[in-house]
């Protein structure tokens, strides 16, 4: 019986619990927050602006370090450089190459000199940009200049990139008005075994500032390097808080050593030196460092006015490399600093006010939309009674508690929803692995695990593997992370229906845990296991769910319900997977059996399914032309797959004394040994003959010269017959006439031929002539015919639709006919023998059970012989009664054929002679020519032919005259 809930005390409409939450939030939130933002941004701008000023002042010192340290290596290389003993101007332009890395090594570096005794020089100066050019008038494409004053002689060389000499300058006037002796850095580096350092100055030659480092050698030659201190202009000017922003280093002296502004060294007029503060544009900064204290090292952060402008400025030391004091100086306009605190204040009073003008409304709207739910909830709760999951349960509420019935109840609905969704999913997958995936993913999704992992039992063993683990968000996790699956099934107690609990990463017992702990980002996590089992109650698999609490006891019974069905869908999935991978595996060892009967074949039957999806996957990428509609679905590719390996399964039933037939006499032996066994017979009836007549009193001489004649012409004749039986080249007329010739020869037989045969071919010889009998050298006998049953032939109304021409005979093993075939070792029944394979083929494969999907599998793997114009065997179709896939099929086992290497029979052609043919076969109307236009400019050949083909073969193809059209007439 349902009893009302106990009526509440205090109890308040939900409008009056909305509209004084959102008035009092308003007044007292609203204003307050406005004004207060405002001091609070302000303050923590001026904080940062502070921070700031320390950052920069250790970032500039770190990188005034970063110049000189390149330069120290380069100077102390140079010091041991046969530079430094050179005594003329050539020993010193053989140094060039090593003051050039010394300049590439330090983008800060000016210039690398040195400087003698005697007062020579020899500079290299980097030429940096085009105002370096112009400064030294240097000519185009000038990188470098040369300084030089050897032997009293003065010049400037300006050199390009790789050194060579652009311009050779005299200056003659050079000498007079430079003595590198009289430079600081000589006087101070020859006083002194170490690094010396100048303070900075204006570069004489290229009026910019730097400092000079210089160091002497064993010999008394100073080295000198010169560093611009541009660098720290453009440190300077990377941290500018606000566009409008100044930054300087100056000394205690107020000379400045860098600024933020561009073009600041104008400032210093004729006068030569370096500018100071007091000489800077807009005088920001002579303002800010006259508030500095008197002896003082810092300022902090202060706000001054300067150029009619309000400012907030500081002060730092900044220790520059050598010791010296120097400082920087950091302003900030008001303006752009406050811009952003300004902006918070006035959005948030703008947004205060419009809240309170739009609170009256919202308030009454708002109450309706409180109640609103709640009868959506009772509609909901109606729709689960009907069993209606069809849409989510969509309802929200401001009110927690209806907002918790309403999430509790679109969990229940969507649980029972997924319950079914899942059991749909698994029952429609039809891959295996993703079926997998699926089941985990919508099981994680269901039960709001963190992770779950999924163990299968493999091929029979008793050892649990895992096969998937995905997280919350549907992604794949390494299987190398998956914990152990025995001691995760350990988890579960003996007879129980599943396993619940809490484990650390740690867990003794239970590798793995910790590395998937660490990709969840977790040390600990609650788990629940469920074994799946199938029929007959023997272990399928695991499966592992990962939570960040204790799941509850419903959850755990829900989660055991869906295992069952889990587990069905799995052991069900399973047996399709087997199966299929017993069929595949079946289909491949058909093609291996028929590869390995014969040498002539090869690897054909594992090469041309490879080619036959390389052509078809270039007609699904095709964007344009006859093929830019043609798709295959994963059913159509399947039964591309098996059609592809089972193309020639026929040729199981192919004798490989036919399909080997190397010689016309060859079956199951050559044959030729019989012939020359006979004509052994006859060369020793010529010796008996002729010792009888030696006997009978005949001139030896006589006898010897006729017996040796006769045993030439028995010679010459089985060496004829035995150069026929090769069938190297086409046999003419004459060659028959002579082989007949030949045949007429007889030769004794006293033994009965009918001893030790089989039954059949005793029945084909018919009555035993008496003996001794008189046989012909080459003879089609009547046991040389082998009749074809009834079972062989071919009705013209065969339900295969064959039309093809039977000969009359199974076999002809005549020796006569065999040896005067025209061209090759094959007779007519022979070659009729090889062709019928594709009979067999398709009679095969059309007594297979394919599914649905499979249907078009004989006529894909049947039509790889037919040609375009109904030519073909074995049912002559045409072009347009055939799928594309059967005309690609066509192409692939031509162009195997063609470029195959691993047959005994033939040499594989080159790639350009193999193309070559198949484009004379679309002339012929023998392959479709759209396909063999795709099979062009789709480079699928090429791509073959890299893969399968040895690099020898592989030459230049002309593909341009590949898809011209053939020329009329």
């Amino acid at each position: 019986m349902h009893t009302p809930p106990a009526r509440q005390r205090f109890r308040f409409p939900l409008h009056v619990h909305i509209s004084t939450l959102f008035f009092l939030l308003v007044l007292v939130a609203g204003g307050s927050i406005a004004w207060a933002s405002y001091a609070r941004s302000a303050r923590m701008l001026e904080g940062v602006a502070g921070d700031m000023l320390q950052r920069i002042s250790r970032q500039t010192a770190a990188e005034t370090g970063t110049l000189l340290e390149p330069v120290d290596a380069s100077l102390r290389q140079l010091v041991l450089h046969p530079l430094a003993r050179a005594g003329t101007l050539a020993e010193r332009l053989a140094a060039l190459p090593a003051l050039r890395e010394a300049l590439l090594a330090s983008p800060s570096l000016a210039a690398v000199y040195a400087g003698y005794g005697d007062g020579e020089f020899f500079l290299l100066l980097r030429l940096a940009d085009a105002a370096d050019r112009r400064l030294m008038n240097a000519p185009e494409g000038a990188a470098y200049l040369i300084q030089s004053i050897d032997d009293g002689q003065g010049r400037y060389v300006f050199l390009d990139r790789s050194l060579g000499v652009l311009r050779d300058d005299p200056r003659p006037d050079y000498p007079s008005s430079y003595d590198p002796r009289r430079r600081i850095w000589y006087t101070l580096a020859r006083g002194t075994d170490l690094l010396v350092q100048t303070e900075p100055y204006l570069f004489a030659s290229t009026r910019k500032p730097g400092v000079t480092l210089a160091r002497r050698s064993v010999e008394g030659v100073v080295m000198g390097a010169d560093i611009r201190l541009e660098t720290l202009d453009g440190s300077l000017r990377r941290q500018r808080m606000t566009p409008a922003s100044q930054l300087v280093i100056f000394e205690p002296d107020t000379q400045v050593v860098a600024f933020s502004e561009g073009d600041w060294l104008a400032a210093a007029g004729q006068g030569g030196g370096r500018p100071r503060l007091a000489d800077l544009q807009g005088g920001v900064m002579a303002a800010l460092a006259a508030r500095l204290p008197r002896g003082g090292d810092v300022l902090p952060l202060v706000d001054f006015q300067a150029g009619g402008r309000d400012w907030h400025g500081a002060v730092a030391r900044l220790v520059l490399p050598g010791g010296r004091k120097a400082f920087l100086g950091v302003a900030i306009p008001d303006d752009e600093l406050l811009t952003e605190a300004r902006g918070i204040r006035d959005q948030s009073l703008l947004v205060t006010l419009l809240v309170m003008l739009l609170a009256l409304p919202f308030t009454y709207f708002a109450a309706r939309l409180v109640s609103r739910p709640i009868r959506s909830l009772a509609e909901e709760t109606a729709a689960i009674r009907r069993f209606d999951f069809a849409d989510p349960v969509a309802t929200r509420s401001v009110v927690r508690e209806v907002d918790d019935l309403a999430a509790d109840l679109a969990s229940m609905k969507g649980a029972i929803r997924r319950f079914l969704d899942i059991a749909s999913v698994t029952a429609g997958e039809a891959d295996f692995d993703r079926l997998l995936a699926r089941l985990v993913d919508e099981t994680v999704a269901v039960v709001g695990a963190r992770a779950g992992v999924l163990y299968l039992v493999r091929d029979g063993a008793e050892q649990l593997d895992p096969v998937t683990l995905r997280d919350a968000a549907a992604d794949s996790l390494p299987l190398e992370r998956a914990p152990d699956g025995e001691g995760m099934a350990g988890l579960v107690p003996a007879g129980a229906s599943s396993g619940v609990g809490l484990l650390a990463a740690d867990s003794p017992g239970l590798p793995g845990c910790g590395r998937l702990f660490e990709r969840l980002g977790v040390g600990t996590m609650a788990y629940l296991a469920v074994p799946l089992l199938d029929r007959q109650h023997a272990r399928l698999g695991l499966m592992v769910l990962w939570f960040d609490e204790a799941p509850h006891s419903d959850l755990v019974h829900f989660v055991e319900a869906l295992s069952g069905s889990a587990a069905m869908s799995v052991e069900t999935r399973g047996l399709i997977q087997a199966q299929k991978q017993l069929f595949e595996a079946f289909i491949q060892l058909i093609a291996g059996a028929i590869d390995a009967k014969s040498p002539y074949t090869g690897g054909h039957c594992a090469r041309v399914p490879v080619l036959t999806k390389m052509l078809a996957q270039a007609a699904c990428d095709a964007g344009d032309g006859p093929f830019r509609d043609f798709r295959l679905s994963a059913e159509d590719w399947e039964a591309v797959h098996i059609a592809a390996w089972l193309h020639d399964c026929g040729k199981v039933t192919t004798p490989e004394f036919v399909v080997d037939k190397a010689t016309k006499l060859e079956t199951i032996h050559d044959r030729i040994h019989e012939i020359r066994m006979r004509f052994e017979v006859l060369k020793r009836d010529a010796e008996i003959a002729s010792l009888k007549a030696l006997a009978a009193g005949e001139e030896p001489t006589a006898a010897r010269q006729a017996l040796e004649a006769e045993w030439a012409r028995l010679d010459a004749d089985f060496a004829f017959v035995a150069a026929c039986n090769l069938g190297g080249e086409a046999i003419d007329p004459a060659a028959v006439t002579r082989l007949q010739a030949i045949a007429r020869r007889t030769w004794l037989r006293t033994l009965d031929d009918r001893l030790g045969i089989a039954p059949e071919e005793a029945r084909r010889k018919g009555p035993a002539a008496p003996l001794p009998v008189l046989e012909a050298l080459l003879a089609d006998r009547p046991e040389h015919l082998i009749p074809r049953g009834e079972k062989d032939r071919v009705p013209a109304d065969n339900p295969w639709g064959f039309r093809m021409a039977v000969p009359e005979l199974l076999y002809n093993r005549g020796e006569l006919a065999n040896l005067s075939v025209g061209r090759g070792t094959l007779t007519e029944e022979d070659r009729y023998k090889i062709n019928e394979h594709i009979v067999q083929t398709i009679r095969m494969l059309s007594e297979l059970p394919f599914p649905r999907h499979l249907k078009a599998v004989p006529e894909i793997a049947g039509g790889h012989h037919e040609k375009m114009d109904g030519s073909g065997y074995p049912r002559g179709l045409t072009r347009e009664e055939m799928s594309p896939v059967a005309r690609m099929m066509a192409i692939a086992d031509i162009f195997e054929a063609l470029t195959a290497v691993d047959r005994p029979y033939k040499r594989g052609k080159r790639l350009s002679e193999a193309m070559s043919l198949m484009a004379r076969m679309r002339d012929h109307k023998h392959i479709d020519p759209e396909l063999f236009e795709l099979f062009v400019k789709s480079q699928v050949y090429r791509d073959y032919a890299s893969r399968f083909m040895a690099p020898e073969y592989v030459d230049e193809v002309d593909e341009a005259a590949l898809l011209r059209p053939p020329a009329c007439g």
